[in-house]
């Protein structure tokens, strides 16, 4: 058995949550799940990003305090729990948590003490949604590759960070994948990124931009800490640096992997910012970071600004959760953007879930009640007929459990639908039905029957455990239906519904 921390980024807390926010939750969700269920040891994270300065013009902009605006953004976010079923162990508000700025400042003095800060006035494009300083050459038509905002021009003194210091050994690290970054062409990128030349970053900013909302630079109150070196804190702070050494020690220095799931606009500051940061302070790095696509919507990122943004849990209460997780799971690739649409789930929904695994399992219990009533056979020790059946429910623990090391959610699901497929095709081949008209004529032993319905019970069960990171409300159903492993199954009922898209 292994142990695992397990991390989402932590978003700006300035607007509702939508639903591409949801992508990065359910994955890291699944990820987690999974490695609970082969085993393992596992806190999962996430938690809020206040500390920013857009939540602050948020806060100004409906005439309430930073402190009221972030708190109660914050709190949709940590609601998502229920709609779309997660599993976090830890959730943690940067502005509020008592663990964050004790952990922080300490993470400050670290550096500090490395002689990696130093004061510097400075001239640049600064970006409020991004929260960073561009180079001219940086922007697309002077705007924002990012948000596609104009930059402000922002001239101050500030703390910097010595991040050139750490090129090569940053280098070094990723391109040997002692950090590593998947998927390879989100690491080409952060090396080719390393490779034109790290410059030092603004640490801190004043006090008087930062409207006196965020962490104050331990022993200059007049500058507060950058929201991204405050930010990218959380994973250490979280579990216990700064304030508890036992939980933080088991939880980050001694964990089998620290794994970091980020969307892929964040990545500089992920794979390059943070890990310098952590090699100052002398703090383990993190093993893994994963970078996901964007969900679009027409090709466009999904966005509050675009008037695209649907909120997950109106999907959800339109739809369901199984319906929502499922599509995220199986339909979105693990290299570039998908566009999301309502018809894109409903087909996903219906064809996998209803039309394949719901069908199985509904017909599979139906038959057990009908002809054995309820009674589920022993499987037989050799059933030449069920033997493609057989090799996918074989090859599937394997090809999920290197799928979701390789954060291909997508194959990792069409091996639980290759059972499903699979399963289908037996019934249609052996005939249970058939089999029944033969044995009531005598014509066919009660063995014949038997290995097929037990052969069919046994797929469920599997296809039930394989769903468990993937839908966890479902499976749980599914294993019910067929007698959570007991002798008997209960009574048929639709695991899936049929969806229909909701009125206009």
């Amino acid at each position: 058995m292994g142990r695992y921390f397990v991390t989402t980024a932590i978003p700006y807390v300035n607007g509702k949550p939508h639903v591409g926010h949801a992508l990065e939750l359910v994955e890291t969700d699944a990820f987690a799940r999974h490695l609970r269920a082969r085993g393992d040891e596992v806190r999962c994270q996430t938690g809020t990003d206040d500390n920013a300065l857009k939540n602050v013009q948020g806060a100004e902009a409906e005439g309430i305090t930073p402190a009221e605006y972030v708190e109660r953004v914050a709190t949709r976010f940590s609601s998502l729990r229920e709609p779309l079923s997660l599993s976090f162990d830890d959730f943690i508000k940067t502005s509020s948590d008592p663990r964050h700025r004790p952990g922080v400042e300490k993470l400050w003095a670290a550096c500090a003490e490395r002689g990696d800060f130093y004061r510097k006035s400075y001239a640049g494009l600064y970006c409020v949604g991004c929260e960073l300083f561009y180079a001219p050459d940086e922007l697309v038509d002077g705007r924002c590759p990012e948000h596609g905002t104009v930059p402000d021009l922002v001239e101050e003194s500030n703390w910097f960070f010595r991040l050139s210091r750490y090129q090569d050994q940053l280098h070094e690290l990723i391109s040997s994948d002692r950090l590593r970054i998947e998927p390879a062409t989100r690491k080409r990128e952060v090396l080719s990124f390393i490779e034109a030349g790290l410059e030092d970053f603004s640490a801190s900013r004043s006090m008087t931009r930062a409207r006196g909302w965020g962490i104050p630079v331990p022993g200059d109150p007049d500058q507060v800490i950058y929201v991204w070196f405050d930010a990218l804190g959380n994973y250490i702070t979280a579990p216990g640096y700064g304030t508890d050494d036992a939980t933080f020690q088991h939880w980050w220095n001694d964990s089998d992997a620290r794994v970091h799931v980020i969307g892929k606009g964040i990545i500089r500051f992920h794979a390059v910012y943070w890990p310098a940061m952590l090699l100052s302070a002398g703090v383990r790095l993190p093993d893994t970071i994963f970078v996901h696509e964007y969900l679009t919507a027409d090709g466009m990122k999904i966005s509050k600004s675009a008037g695209n943004a649907e909120d997950p849990a109106d999907i959800v209460a339109a739809y369901n959760t199984d319906a929502l997780r499922w599509w995220m799971l199986r339909d979105v690739a693990r290299s570039g953007d998908t566009d999301y649409t309502t018809e894109r789930l409903l087909t996903r929904a219906n064809e996998d879930l209803a039309n394949n695994i719901g069908n199985l399992v509904n017909r599979t219990v139906s038959m057990v009640k009908r002809y054995r009533d309820g009674v589920i056979p022993p499987v037989a020790a050799d059933n030449p007929g069920a033997a493609a059946l057989r090799a996918a429910r074989e090859q599937a623990p394997a090809t999920i459990d290197a799928a979701f090391t390789a954060f291909d959610f997508r194959r990792a699901a069409e091996a639980i639908t290759t059972i499903g497929n699979e399963g289908n095709r037996y019934v249609e081949a052996a005939r249970p039905w058939d089999l029944a008209k033969a044995e009531r004529k005598q014509d066919a032993p009660p063995a014949a029957l038997d290995a097929v319905l037990a052969e069919l019970v046994a797929t469920c069960r599997e296809l039930a455990a394989h769903l468990t990171p993937f839908l966890p409300d479902a499976a749980p159903r599914i294993a019910a239906q067929c007698g959570d492993g007991g002798p008997r199954v209960a009574d048929p009922a639709p695991v899936f519904p049929r969806l229909e898209a909701a009125p206009a």
